[in-house]
């Protein structure tokens, strides 16, 4: 039911009546962003599962290919679905739930001076088409507000982790994706075509999750000064 109407909305949107821009924002934070992330919540018992990296490689091939044949909402999920799977399959390189918190506080930093002064600001910049090739539409009436892959990745990763350590999973998806809501109206608000994100994904992650995180962490030490001889 979720998934049929997500795609009657990918279907239904382009053909409808453009609305002022803050009516876009709410329509896309409130609506689109969470029901189009609500799949990816459901699917979340896939995480673990050992094919994920070969059918993220799959979907990316598939979304190159529908993106040439100009298949605009079949690229898009295919894009979509390979940067979560992409996102599940990395996950299960950290050993330890520290390392997660670690990649919060960094991936924000990075991307940052990404989108500042790196190779973000150039492609979006100077080569928007490129960047509009792989990034993610989610869909308004007046037309699409884009997340690069690597936020759909990050993303996966973090209600991954959540599930992995037993972390507030539906918490986490909630402020995540009220996060993302939150990124694209800040964009709007200081006139920006377009912001850092992950820093908004990486609060979304460790406020709900802030006491469990420092508990764990400091767990780890204390077993650490244990086994220390």
């Amino acid at each position: 039911m979720t998934s049929a109407a997500v795609l009657a909305w990918y279907v239904v949107a382009p053909h409808l009546e453009p609305q002022r821009v803050w009516v876009e924002i709410a329509i896309v934070a409130l609506a689109v962003l969470p029901g189009t992330l609500l799949l990816v919540l459901i699917a979340l018992p896939l995480w673990s599962r050992r094919w994920l990296i070969a059918a993220a490689v799959a979907l990316a091939l598939i979304a190159f290919g529908c993106t040439e044949a100009g298949w605009g909402l079949a690229a898009n999920f295919a894009k979509l679905w390979a940067a979560v799977f992409a996102g599940w399959a990395f996950v299960r390189l950290f050993e330890e739930l520290s390392w997660v918190a670690l990649i919060a506080v960094i991936v924000p930093i990075v991307d940052v001076l990404s989108v500042w002064r790196g190779p973000t600001r150039s492609i979006t910049s100077h080569h928007i088409h490129v960047y509009e090739n792989v990034a993610i539409a989610f869909l308004a009436p007046g037309g699409p507000f884009y997340f690069g892959p690597p936020d759909i990745l990050f993303y996966a990763l973090f209600l991954a982790a959540a599930q992995r350590w037993n972390l507030r999973v539906v918490w986490t998806w909630v402020s995540c994706t009220g996060m993302y809501g939150v990124a694209i109206a800040t964009a709007y608000a200081v006139h920006k075509n377009g912001i850092a994100a992950l820093p908004f994904l990486s609060f979304g992650f460790l406020a709900p999750n802030a006491d469990l995180l420092w508990r764990s962490i400091r767990s780890g030490r204390s077993s650490s000064a244990a086994a220390a001889p």
